[in-house]
């Protein structure tokens, strides 16, 4: 997102407009006495005052009409765009805010509209869109790879063999989106061999460890037809998952290391996103991928996670949720994790996690959260019913081995209950999330393929079963 920023700082480009597109309303009192300078802290010496200071004096340096290296720096910054906006991905980071402020540059840098890159930008930018007949809607970014890899899961479990045409159809697609490039995460990540999955259809420079995770739990489900050549991709795969593994014990989504909070307090980091934080949720998954292919449980990166997970845990039993709302999913994916690692699952710390779900179930026996969570606390397990935080928060619990008890079976109820005459469940409530406190996600296929899947853990587990087997191992 910087980058291009960066262009667009540079040129400064304006657009007039007329008076009827204007925003006025914003400002009913007029701008001319507005300070749209941001505020600093009362106490002097912060980072967030340094940082400020520092703005102050870039922008008086800026006055200076000799900047000997500005043209350099131009072009550098234009080359790392080109890069990334090449034939290898559907867009600068294939995000909406990533494409649009790389379409703006290109106009500033004076790309004409014929231009194979602006033209690419365009169309690139535009598969984003959905025009509905009642309305319009840009959205952020596509999740292919992410919904392919959980109806994958979702399917296994409920039966469907590992031989099915569609499995197999789907596992074939996903091994054909790992990426190979060593992309921007080799900057603080020396792996030497690059693999792992991205979110969208084409985005090889930001493969993500969330995605990875999930794509070699369905992989590890599906009879390979190529035996050697899949067994070759989920062991490069896994060796650079493990690699992301960062110094707390956790794992982050993109890259590794990048949890220093001071720098959260840059001008410019208004969305509280320019770090890469690690997280209970991804941290939960890796150990759940690891728990299934026999990943040796006592081995050093296990042990500092569930280490993580037991510092990161709150006081009243759950866990924060950075990539699903909110607590609800972070508590489901820490107890699920747990199970598949071979954690003891009566422990009191564990079973904190159990009751707290419980303690949050609603009186129509399913579970809801907002996304008014990630900045209200305590509006924490709190929400109208919803298919896929009551189909997280039965997982959770029937992972803790008493499947007899009421909420699992208030749960299940809800989940019959409200499932429509075509087998779906409806869900206009938002529960992915984006940005915490800045913008979150709806994922249209969380309704569908996460009850399923908690109604096939729920009959696996009462049959014995536990999960799966799986056609891969861990060298």
């Amino acid at each position: 997102m910087l980058v291009p920023l960066a262009i667009i700082n540079h040129f400064k480009p304006t657009r007039e407009l007329p008076g009827e597109k204007q925003l006025h309303e914003l400002y009913p009192l007029g701008t001319e006495h507005k300070d749209f300078r941001l505020p600093r802290d009362e106490r002097t010496f912060t980072w967030r005052n340094l940082f400020l200071r520092g703005d102050d004096a870039l922008k008086m340096l800026h006055r200076i009409p000799w900047k000997p290296f500005r043209r350099l720096a131009l072009e550098e910054a234009e080359r790392w765009m080109m890069e990334r906006i090449g034939d290898g991905s559907d867009g600068l980071a294939t995000v909406y805010p990533a494409m649009l402020n790389a379409l703006i540059a290109l106009h500033a840098l004076g790309y004409p509209n014929s231009h194979p890159a602006l033209a690419k930008a365009q169309k690139d930018f535009e598969g984003l869109f959905v025009n509905d007949p009642e309305d319009f809607r840009i959205q952020p970014c596509l999740s292919p790879v992410w919904d392919t890899a959980i109806n994958i899961i979702a399917l296994a479990e409920s039966g469907l063999p590992a031989e099915h045409p569609s499995l197999q159809k789907a596992a074939a697609w996903l091994s054909n989106k790992e990426v190979r490039i060593r992309g921007d995460w080799a900057k603080n990540n020396p792996h030497p061999e690059a693999s792992g999955w991205a979110f969208e259809y084409n985005n090889v420079y930001y493969p993500d460890t969330d995605d990875t995770a999930m794509v070699l739990m369905a992989l590890r489900l599906v009879h390979p037809k190529d035996k050697n050549g899949y067994e070759d991709l989920f062991q490069r795969a896994l060796a650079w998952q493990l690699s992301f593994q960062c110094r707390d014990g956790g794992w982050a989504a993109f890259d590794k290391d990048v949890i220093d909070g001071w720098l959260e307090n840059m001008p410019f980091a208004d969305h509280n996103a320019i770090l890469d934080p690690t997280c209970s949720d991804l941290t939960a998954r890796t150990l759940e991928l690891f728990g299934y292919i026999n990943f040796n449980q006592h081995d050093a990166s296990v042990e500092s996670a569930i280490r993580y997970l037991i510092a990161t845990q709150e006081d009243d039993g759950s866990w924060y949720g950075r990539w699903g709302v909110n607590y609800i999913y972070g508590t489901w994916q820490v107890l699920r994790g747990l199970r598949a690692i071979g954690q003891d699952m009566t422990q009191d710390w564990i079973l904190r996690g159990r009751d707290w779900l419980e303690s949050c179930q609603n009186d129509d026996g399913g579970w809801g959260e907002t996304c008014a969570t990630y900045e209200d606390p305590s509006a924490k397990g709190k929400g109208e019913s919803t298919a896929s935080q009551t189909a997280w928060a039965i997982m959770g619990i029937c992972a803790c081995g008493d499947l007899n008890r009421l909420s699992v079976q208030r749960g299940l109820r809800y989940l019959l209950s409200t499932q429509q005459a075509d087998g779906s469940w409806n869900e206009p409530q938002i529960t992915g999330t984006g940005f915490p406190g800045v913008f979150y996600l709806k994922y249209d296929m969380y309704r569908q393929n996460f009850p399923l899947l908690a109604l096939a853990t729920y009959v696996n587990y009462r049959r014995g079963l536990g999960h799966p087997p799986s056609f891969f191992r861990c060298n």
